[in-house]
C-alpha cells in the first residue's frame, strides 16, 4: 500500500505511528513524504522523499498528481491548514486516478479557515462559542482578550490583550483579524477520525497540560461523555472525512466553549493513537476496504503523555 503525506514538515511522531499501525496489520506499507523543502525532518523518516511546489504555486496540484500516478498512492493525507482548501477543491482529481484523499468538503473547509464563519457554525449547532468581532473600535467585552488572524493557525500572530491600549496598538499590525474576549478554564483538544461518509470512528477528548507556540506538550485524556456528546453534533453535520480536530474551553462553571475546528491531523494528534484510539490503523483498514465502527473510549482513559524533540541529521 502506497500513501502520501503532503507538507510532511516535522510531523515524524505521526509517519512512525503509521508505521506501526502498517506492521500491525501486516501490510506493506510504503510511506512517501511531500515537501517544499528537502530538509524537512519528516522526510528522513519516510520511505521515499519528494520535493514539490510550494502550495501557492501554480503547478502543486499538477505535481502531487503526477507522484500520485507514478507512485499508484492510494491516500493522500494532509497535514496543515493551508493545504486543505487548495486539495479539496481538486479532491475529484485524485479520485479519478485512484487517490483518495483523506479531506472535509471545500465548502467545511471555508467555515474552518474563516473564524468568523466557524463561530457562526458553531452557534448554529448549539455549541458556545465566544463572540467575535472584526473591529478593534466595536469591541465591548472587557478584557484580558484575543485578537488573531482571520486565517490563522498554530498561534502565528495571535495575542492575549490587557486593555483597550493594547487592543488598538495590535489591530494596526495583525492583518484580518478578529477579536474575541478571553475565556478562562481548563483547555481540552477533541481528536476525532472518522470514516468516508464522516462517521466517527473514534471520538478522543484530552486536558492540554501544557503548551508551546499553539502545539501541545504535554495532554492527559479525559473520556469526558459531555465533550463526546457535543462533538458527535458537530461530527453529524460536519462529516468530516479522516481527521478532524477540535479545541475547547471549559470554565469554572462546566460549560464548553469552542474555539477552533481544525480538519485534519492535529500536531498532538499521536497522543491519542498511542493511548490506544488508532486512526492510522483505521485509516490502513478503510483504504483496504473494511467497513469500521465507532468504539467508544478506545484510548485510555487518564493516560498522560508528555513529548520532547529530538534531531535528525539532513545532510
Amino acid at each position: 500500500m502506497n500513501i502520501l503525506f503532503t507538507c510532511v514538515g516535522r510531523r515524524v511522531e505521526l509517519v512512525q505511528c503509521f508505521k506501526a499501525a502498517a506492521s500491525e496489520l501486516n501490510i506493506d506499507l510504503n510511506v512517501i513524504g511531500a515537501d517544499s523543502v528537502l530538509d524537512a525532518p519528516a522526510l528522513y523518516f519516510c520511505d521515499k522523499k519528494v520535493q514539490v511546489p510550494k502550495i501557492k504555486e501554480n503547478n502543486y496540484i499538477s505535481e502531487l498528481l503526477r507522484i500520485c500516478k507514478e507512485e499508484k498512492v492510494e491516500a493522500l493525507i494532509p497535514t496543515i491548514d493551508t493545504d486543505l482548501l487548495t486539495l479539496s477543491a481538486h479532491s475529484i482529481c485524485f479520485d479519478e486516478i485512484g487517490t483518495k484523499v483523506f479531506i472535509s468538503a471545500e465548502d467545511k473547509i471555508k467555515i474552518c479557515r474563516d473564524k468568523r464563519l466557524t463561530a457562526e457554525y458553531r452557534e448554529g449547532l448549539g455549541l458556545s462559542s465566544p463572540k467575535t468581532f472584526d473591529d478593534a473600535k466595536s469591541y465591548n467585552l472587557g478584557f484580558p482578550a484575543f485578537i488573531k488572524p482571520l486565517d490563522g493557525s498554530s498561534s502565528i500572530s495571535a495575542y492575549k490583550l490587557k486593555s483597550q491600549t493594547e487592543l488598538d496598538a495590535f489591530a494596526q499590525v495583525v492583518p484580518d483579524y478578529i477579536i474575541q474576549p478571553c475565556v478562562e478554564g481548563t483547555e481540552y483538544t477533541v481528536d476525532a477520525f472518522c470514516d468516508y461518509e464522516g462517521n466517527p470512528i473514534y471520538i478522543t477528548p484530552r486536558i492540554r497540560l501544557a503548551v508551546r507556540s499553539g502545539e501541545v506538550l504535554k495532554t492527559q485524556i479525559v473520556q469526558d461523555q459531555k465533550i463526546i456528546n457535543e462533538m458527535k453534533v458537530l461530527l453529524a453535520d460536519f462529516r468530516p472525512v479522516g481527521a478532524i480536530t477540535v479545541q475547547l474551553i471549559r470554565d469554572a462553571e462546566g460549560n464548553d466553549h469552542y474555539i477552533e475546528i481544525n480538519p485534519r491531523y492535529g500536531g498532538g494528534a499521536p497522543l491519542s493513537i498511542k493511548a490506544g484510539a488508532n486512526s492510522p490503523k483505521a485509516l490502513l483498514r478503510l483504504v483496504a476496504g473494511e467497513k469500521l465502527s465507532y468504539e467508544d473510549g478506545a484510548a485510555e482513559d487518564g493516560a498522560v503523555y508528555s513529548r520532547f524533540d529530538q534531531a535528525v541529521k539532513v545532510k
